[in-house]
């Protein structure tokens, strides 16, 4: 029995999609973890881990990207969705190809200057906290916007695709 090539793909995204599942996962449970144990620290013991709560910042911003890298994957961010209930399926169409092809311009902009900053942390060495550089606490946010970029594109590409079928019809 062979597998298509297509299924080898759905395979490959489907693992994809489950390796983000666990960093998001994994990533919330550490801080979790963290604030809890520095709670638990502080009225325990009067101390805490000194870069406790800088980890915990770090890791929202890891949380909320890798968070918005998973809504993207099935267009699920938040929109506001009041003028294309009313409108016809074709119109309607036409909305999403231009939403998502605005939505992929802005978010390879910010993939842009997203890697600018980070390079400029690199070469600046500052450190974020416990002698981690800043750029590598930085890394996920041209990652994420470059994921979010090629999600806006291919769903760009299948909507454009889908008017253009539909129109032959």
């Amino acid at each position: 029995m062979t597998v298509s090539k297509s299924g080898r793909i759905r395979k490959a995204i489907s693992f994809l999609h489950q390796i983000e599942d666990l960093i998001l996962t994994g990533l919330l449970l550490g801080m979790i973890g963290m604030a809890v144990s520095q709670i638990f620290l502080r009225n325990i013991f009067d101390s805490g881990i000194l870069w406790g709560d800088e980890l915990v910042r770090i890791l929202v911003l890891w949380i909320g990207l890798v968070g918005a890298m998973i809504a993207s994957r099935s267009n699920n961010h938040i929109t506001i969705d009041i003028i294309s209930r009313y409108l016809p399926e074709k119109i309607k169409r036409i909305s999403i190809l231009i939403t998502s092809a605005f939505t992929a311009i802005v978010c390879a902009i910010m993939t842009g200057f997203s890697l600018k900053f980070v390079i400029l942390e690199k070469q600046d060495g500052l450190t974020a906290f416990a002698d981690v550089p800043a750029w590598i606490c930085e890394s996920i946010i041209p990652i994420a916007f470059a994921v979010i970029t090629a999600r806006y594109l291919i769903l760009s590409a299948i909507t454009c695709i889908d008017i253009f079928n539909r129109a032959e019809q």
